[in-house]
């Protein structure tokens, strides 16, 4: 495939790191905005807030002393997330799916001992995975158990759905599926499946998989292209509230959908990538000038997800 230029990719409305730095994340969201959204105990508060469903927390140790609290913390439960605070595109998860007398089983299957938990709580808390490398705290948190619609196109991990608001609007979104060279999570950087999505009806389109498009899952060789995600109305409605009633114009919102519970928000991102575009195969830049176009006319939530739905169609 030709490479394109600069000037081709603008004018196919595709928005460069650039272009959503100085138009886009710089004006749109002030720098004081973005610990709430770096901090995802700040942002689990939040979401409950605005009435968006986030994963029960099960405890949140601070400081190396309460590492030894963390048996405790976990008694009653088999399953459950570990996660740091502060961390970033994946790193420092630790999913936990049972425990054996060995340790706590991951979703890879491999088991880390007690010492070895407690070693790299010990790390999260020093900041090994936090963005700013400053000192850190760990949630730990209900493990989604993912809904069965994505049995046949994911791998071992959690998949999850990303939606790009711009003041409120969702003008784009994908789903992300776990992989072996993903290591079973959901992150495209790593190896993960991007699938772009029908913002009109929440239909699967194509997959891509580190820039090649691909109709099947790698693994389960199950065609991506297709699948109706569960809850979309909802998915569609909790993005645009967390758009609308916070102060970020624009903003990356990551949904699990748990099959008892409904879609749960994951995190929030002030600086979401822009491999969404290729995923969706349509640049994001023209959905942004529309919303400009319009959004003094979008009076509440159900306008703008309606504004969404109607004008952004796959």
């Amino acid at each position: 495939m030709k490479l394109l230029s600069r000037f081709s990719l603008s004018d196919a409305g595709i928005l460069g790191i650039n272009a959503r730095n100085l138009e886009y994340l710089f004006p749109k969201n002030p720098r004081h905005l973005y610990k709430l959204a770096d901090d995802k105990i700040r942002t689990k508060a939040i979401a409950q807030e605005l009435a968006v469903n986030v994963p029960e927390t099960y405890g949140i140790i601070r400081f190396q002393n309460e590492v030894k609290q963390f048996a405790d913390l976990v008694q009653d439960h088999d399953a459950f997330v570990l996660k740091p605070a502060g961390g970033s595109g994946g790193d420092g998860i630790q999913v936990i799916t049972g425990k054996s007398e060995k340790g706590y089983r991951k979703s890879s299957g491999n088991v880390m001992s007690e010492s070895d938990i407690k070693y790299h709580l010990h790390n999260v808390l020093s900041g090994m995975f936090s963005l700013s490398g400053s000192s850190d705290a760990v949630i730990i948190e209900y493990a989604v158990q993912f809904d069965p619609v994505f049995n046949d196109i994911s791998y071992q991990g959690v998949p999850d759905v990303r939606v790009i608001v711009y003041h409120g609007v969702p003008v784009m979104a994908m789903l992300r599926l776990p992989t072996r060279r993903s290591d079973g999570k959901a992150n495209l950087h790593r190896g993960g499946v991007g699938v772009g999505v029908d913002i009109a009806t929440g239909q699967t389109t194509v997959g891509i998989q580190n820039n090649q498009y691909l109709e099947r899952h790698p693994e389960t060789d199950h065609p991506l292209r297709g699948i109706a995600i569960p809850h979309w109305q909802e998915i569609l409605t909790m993005s645009a509230r967390l758009g609308d009633r916070t102060e970020f114009g624009y903003l990356g919102v990551d949904f699990v959908l748990d099959q008892q519970l409904g879609p749960l928000l994951l995190e929030i991102n002030a600086r979401p990538g822009l491999s969404i575009q290729i995923a969706n195969q349509e640049g994001l830049i023209p959905r942004l000038e529309a919303v400009d176009a319009v959004r003094s006319k979008l009076a509440d939530l159900g306008e703008k997800v309606d504004f969404a739905q109607r004008n952004f169609a796959a």
